[in-house]
């Protein structure tokens, strides 16, 4: 796998916001319901997730900073070992440990010498030693309908577990969700860290929220605006017939009730589109007909 800041298009000394703002642009570029004809557009949406996954951990990436990790998050394997077996009997010499210049402690490290320190000094194991798990951060983007509807996800950890993680109804673009004690393991028998979730919105072509109300643009000839029509409309959940009143224009918005989020309506704006190519019989109509009503559109504008 390549080098996560590459794949991100970020620098090493780049901040964690930073890292956020260039991740949740790629994910929405390339998310798969973007871009339905697009195959290989899953797997970068995979290796953008992998990448910010690490990143977004304050400990897995000075881990990986420090050469601990690879790109996948895996160990990799030191040089010298951290430090050496304590030799047989009672009591050790800090004169005996060789401990590495290359990188930092892990979680593992520091258990384990305190574990033997403890063993060979008479003490309890692991007496005093206690510390709650790290939380760790994913990331994880859904469709607008998802996320405007509630859904439950699957996400997978790169240590090949998984969480189901449910995504209330209008969870908004960067909401945090925390899943209490699915973080780190704790130290000593203490509490497990949390997992964090933040989530990232793609945007929909057909739809946008304010607030729970939902927007959506919808195309009528001009036929259908000036005589009216029933037309099937899309909404977030399924599509329904709506009624145009006769002599509808472009920004007539028409609601239906109760289609938006939770108790919000959708509201459809419609927007009327000349036939592509010439119309001459329109034409013509057009030259001799005067309108009963006489108006200027652009008056006040």
């Amino acid at each position: 796998m390549r080098d996560p800041y590459e794949i991100l298009g970020v620098q090493r000394s780049d901040d964690e916001k930073a890292i956020r703002t260039a991740y949740r642009k790629l994910a929405k570029r390339h998310h798969p319901d973007v871009n339905p004809d697009k195959p290989e557009a899953l797997e970068r949406f995979k290796e953008i997730s992998t990448a910010y996954d690490l990143l977004s951990d304050k400990d897995k990436r000075a881990r990986f900073d420090r050469g601990e990790i690879d790109a996948e998050g895996r160990d990799v394997p030191p040089e010298r070992p951290f430090y050496r077996d304590f030799q047989q009997g009672a009591g050790f010499s800090a004169g005996q440990e060789r401990y590495q210049t290359n990188g930092g402690f892990t979680q593992e490290d520091i258990e384990a010498f305190f574990s033997q320190a403890f063993n060979q000094s008479g003490g309890r194991r692991g007496a005093g030693f206690a510390a709650k798990g790290r939380d760790v951060t994913y990331g994880l983007t859904v469709s607008f309908i998802d996320a405007a509807n509630g859904t439950t996800r699957r996400l997978s950890l790169p240590d090949g577990k998984t969480l189901d993680v449910r995504i209330p109804p209008g969870t908004e673009d960067g909401h945090v969700l925390r899943l209490r004690g699915q973080g780190g393991a704790g130290v000593g028998g203490a509490a497990a860290g949390d997992a964090l979730i933040e989530i990232s919105v793609a945007p929909d072509p057909q739809f946008h929220h304010d607030g729970d109300d939902i927007v959506v643009d919808l195309p009528v000839t001009l036929r259908e605006a000036v005589l009216g029509a029933s037309l099937e409309v899309p909404t977030i959940r399924g599509s329904v017939r709506l009624t145009i009143p006769a002599g509808s224009g472009t920004g007539t918005r028409l609601r239906l009730r109760g289609r938006g989020i939770r108790e919000g309506h959708q509201f459809v704006e419609l927007k009327v589109v000349l036939p592509p190519g010439d119309e001459p019989d329109l034409a013509a109509f057009l030259k001799d007909w005067t309108p009963r009503n006489t108006f200027n559109p652009r008056e006040g504008s």
